[in-house]
């Protein structure tokens, strides 16, 4: 089964193209080594992919040619123990950082402040 079409069916990717996209931007690896969207896979490779920052590595468990639900797509994979803790992390990581906006205390700066700070930078 093909790598991209296999990301699809288990709802990694809304839709195929976009599967293929990250494949083509290096987002998506084998056994650590970048891959085209036409790579086979077979059950028990490794697999690594970044999504919004964050990698993912998942051992395929099985394959399915047609998307299927959500449920159905959970037991295609199985995500490692070291990537859901740093998933983990990450997550805690982000809660606990402060939101930038909220480090301005009267909100944007004006176009006066703007001059002043040109004038002592």
């Amino acid at each position: 089964m093909r790598i991209d079409k296999w990301l699809w069916a288990a709802r990694f990717f809304k839709t195929r193209s976009l599967a293929t996209d990250e494949i083509n931007r290096g987002r998506v690896q084998m056994e650590r080594h970048d891959v085209k969207p036409s790579r086979e896979i077979r059950v028990g490779d490794v697999i690594t992919l970044m999504q919004a920052r964050t990698a993912h590595t998942v051992i395929v468990k099985g394959l399915n040619q047609q998307r299927g639900p959500a449920s159905a797509a959970q037991h295609l994979y199985e995500e490692t123990a070291e990537s859901f803790q740093a998933r983990a992390n990450a997550i805690e990581l982000h809660h606990l950082s402060p939101e930038p906006a909220l480090t301005i205390a009267h909100g944007r700066p004006t176009k006066r402040d703007r001059r002043n700070l040109q004038q002592f930078g």
